[in-house]
């Protein structure tokens, strides 16, 4: 006989506290579950349940088996739900977080397309500048730049985007252009609001050395398309990702303030709740967003 068939049999004997409700619960015979449990009681050589006229109850070494046997059962319960859900079709509601500088530039314009490639899925893709609790909030995945801060969540790495300091050629005329990080003291910044750590920025050094650039700011803002336009417009300079700028840096409209600063380059990530398998929907959307990115880099964009 098959041994998993006998160690389901056991096991919901165990749990339904007798042979008639087993069978129920099965859908077989009661003389069928019976025949099961001896079988197994017989290739292991030990009674593992205790029958009378009015009750079943599991023996002692019955209880231990019980538990190793259960945890196999669900391991298997699994696996088989696994190979079902990765073969079906993905579909229904997929909520995103995502900051909303990434949404509107970057995933607002491929999203038609990735309805149209996956028409069983509907999208709910909220934007905002703080960091979600994918779990409790009621979200299926999120896009993150830069350190991964929960470590217990599922991540994978998508592209990578740089960070620079930018400002017009207008400004850079008008106010100078600065030669090192200290002289950032003396020039017009524009701040990202929803920063932890306020009007601060950290910047790499030529050395390698980490530093802070403290400074009120002239504009300070929670969006950084209004940050890019402001640099453009030359009231200051910003320190934006590439994915912001790029378009504005190859049309000439920015440049770089400090060109021989090390480049910063940070990850950007698609993370979802941990789990044993991933949903077709959240699967389908990560590999769709892998290749759309494929091509893309720290410059690149």
């Amino acid at each position: 006989m098959d041994r998993l068939t006998e160690m389901e049999a056991f096991a919901t004997v165990v749990d339904q506290g007798g042979f008639t409700d087993a069978a129920k619960k099965m859908g077989i015979s009661k003389s069928a579950v019976s025949k099961h449990v001896s079988a197994l009681e017989a290739r292991l050589g030990a009674r593992l349940l205790n029958r009378t006229t009015r009750r079943v109850s599991p023996t002692e070494i019955g209880l231990a088996y019980y538990d190793r046997a259960r945890r196999v059962l669900n391991d298997a319960g699994e696996a088989d739900a696994l190979v079902t859900s990765m073969q079906s079709a993905p579909s229904g509601l997929l909520r995103i977080s995502v900051a909303t500088d990434f949404g509107v530039n970057l995933l607002s314009p491929i999203l038609g397309d990735f309805l149209l490639e996956y028409p069983d899925i509907t999208v709910n893709m909220v934007l905002n500048n703080r960091y979600v609790e994918l779990i409790s909030e009621g979200f299926d995945m999120a896009i993150r730049v830069g350190e991964l801060e929960d470590s217990s969540l599922r991540a994978r790495k998508l592209t990578e985007t740089s960070k620079r300091m930018i400002g017009s050629p207008a400004y850079f005329q008008k106010f100078g252009r600065p030669m090192k990080i200290d002289d950032l003291n003396e020039h017009k910044l524009l701040h990202y609001s929803n920063q932890a750590n306020g009007n601060v920025w950290k910047v790499t050094a030529p050395s390698g050395e980490k530093r802070q650039v403290r400074s009120n700011g002239w504009l300070t803002v929670n969006d950084g398309q209004s940050l890019l336009n402001a640099a453009i417009s030359g009231l200051g300079i910003a320190y934006l990702p590439s994915f912001l700028y790029a378009d504005a840096m190859k049309a000439g409209q920015i440049e770089e303030a400090i060109p021989g600063l090390p480049l910063e380059t940070l990850g950007i990530y698609a993370v979802y709740p941990p789990g044993r398998f991933t949903q077709p929907k959240v699967r389908a959307f990560i590999d769709f967003l892998a290749r759309r990115f494929m091509e893309k880099g720290p410059d690149n964009w």
